[in-house]
């Protein structure tokens, strides 16, 4: 499978897409389907996440390794070390290599409510990229924020330590989603002025396609909504449909703009809708280069 950092040395714009594990079991086809429908758009890659405390770790891998070995995708597994012992990283890294895994995403990761006996054998990501580093040739992504990390002290201090985890091995970092291009790009001049290349910045967006989905997103990140956002939620929030596609439409032009800025890689939160995904894939198809071919879309 090919290294995320390949992508840097393509011509024209592509896009890649975040899905996540089932839960458990009984939820695992469904989301295989969902999975594979995106995979048969042919993204530049997909990124798997993991669950708090890593309770989900097998069903990433497995989700990982079924995107690349029946639809040639490459993937990014996440990782968490916080609320993991250094014994249970090293075998979850093991396991990476085993099922044929070349991409993780070092994440600090979140302590599970209630498990206040977890072990701490890590503090910060930093340690998880210097040991993935140490353990293999792997290509190594982190996670940034636009806004500054919730518990950093200030804007400042947190590139000071977004430069040092870029130092510490990172391949390239992802951001976590946004809804105003203008603090993105402010966030992009800081990190350049850090000595962080821009280039290796993926600006990640999510489509907000209800309601409901508003206020697990600002309590999850914390992030600020500009006017033009609110005034979507406010014209079409009450009719479900209308609001669906004002959401999928503010996140095609997000994109728009972050490719007509130089960003040529763009990572779509689909939260394992291929519906959505479709739509932003195709409406942006005229674009996109992938392997060579210019305008390649699949329709599901």
């Amino acid at each position: 499978m090919k290294k995320i950092s390949d992508i840097f040395n393509r011509r024209g714009y592509s896009l890649s897409f975040e899905v996540f594990p089932p839960k458990s079991s009984s939820s695992f086809d469904s989301v295989r389907e969902a999975t594979e429908r995106i995979a048969s758009l042919s993204p530049s890659f997909m990124s798997v996440t993991y669950g708090a405390g890593g309770g989900t770790s097998k069903y990433t891998l497995d989700i990982a390794k079924n995107i690349q070995e029946k639809y040639g995708v490459s993937t990014l597994a996440h990782l968490t070390c916080v609320s993991s012992t250094k014994e249970t990283v090293r075998q979850r890294i093991a396991d990476m290599k085993a099922a044929g895994i070349v991409n993780v995403m070092a994440l600090r990761g979140d302590i599970p409510e209630g498990s206040i006996d977890s072990p701490r054998e890590y503090k910060y990501a930093i340690e998880l990229v210097r040991e993935l580093r140490e353990a293999g040739d792997f290509c190594i992504g982190g996670a940034c924020y636009p806004e500054g990390h919730p518990e950093s002290e200030s804007l400042a201090s947190d590139i000071i330590h977004l430069k040092e985890k870029v130092d510490a091995g990172l391949d390239f970092l992802t951001t976590q989603m946004f809804f105003d291009d203008g603090l993105f790009f402010d966030f992009v001049a800081r990190a350049s002025m850090a000595g962080i290349e821009p280039a290796y910045i993926f600006p990640g967006i999510m489509p907000i396609t209800s309601v409901s989905q508003v206020d697990r997103v600002v309590k999850l990140s914390g992030c600020h909504l500009p006017k033009k956002f609110t005034d979507m939620i406010d014209k079409y929030g009450s009719d479900p449909e209308s609001m669906r596609q004002a959401g999928i439409n503010y996140a095609i032009e997000q994109t728009a703009i972050l490719f007509q800025n130089g960003f040529k890689n763009v990572h779509i939160y689909s939260m394992n809708k291929p519906d959505v995904a479709a739509e932003i894939y195709n409406y942006m198809s005229g674009l996109l280069e992938y392997n060579g071919k210019k305008g390649l879309c699949k329709k599901l």
